[in-house]
């Protein structure tokens, strides 16, 4: 018999909110991060039965907090993070600069690249969702975004 998630919900909700609170230190984190506890129950509720749930949800909000704070890490070090942040804080007056300069940047890329940048950078999927998105590898969006980085790097070097 499947799990009634909304009962899960209601009743270990605030334990899952509180554990990703303390993991994450931010509100808004940590209420998205609960909600995608909660979406991973949903996808897999036909096939749980676990006899306590509110130790199974204590462990997935730690993991998916833990893979959040992975990732938060991991972006700080995108090579190229100096151009694009140039870039997105351009004043009004300087908007035609901040296009040449954006040109420069992505002007080489293919238009697919383009995406994968703007979702994975900008819009902060996680590489296995930018791949879910572009129907690529998770592999290929990573080299493909690899690539993109080393031409940054070129651009800042040059």
């Amino acid at each position: 018999m499947p799990l009634d998630v909304e009962d899960l919900y209601r009743r270990f909700g605030p334990m899952v909110l509180r554990r990703c609170r303390r993991m994450l230190g931010d509100e808004a984190s940590a209420v998205d991060a609960m909600h995608d506890v909660f979406v991973e129950i949903l996808r897999r509720r036909d096939r749980l039965e676990t006899a306590s749930p509110s130790s199974y949800l204590w462990t997935t909000a730690t993991r998916t907090c833990l893979n959040r704070i992975r990732s938060r890490r991991r972006r700080p070090e995108t090579p190229g993070g100096d151009v694009l942040e140039r870039i997105a804080q351009a004043p009004e007056s300087d908007l035609a600069g901040a296009r040449v300069l954006l040109d420069r940047v992505l002007g080489r890329e293919a238009p697919s690249t383009r995406t994968l940048a703007v979702l994975h950078l900008l819009d902060g999927l996680t590489l296995a969702e930018v791949a879910a998105e572009s129907g690529l590898s998770v592999s290929g969006v990573r080299k493909r975004l690899r690539t993109l980085k080393a031409h940054v790097a070129e651009l800042e070097g040059a």
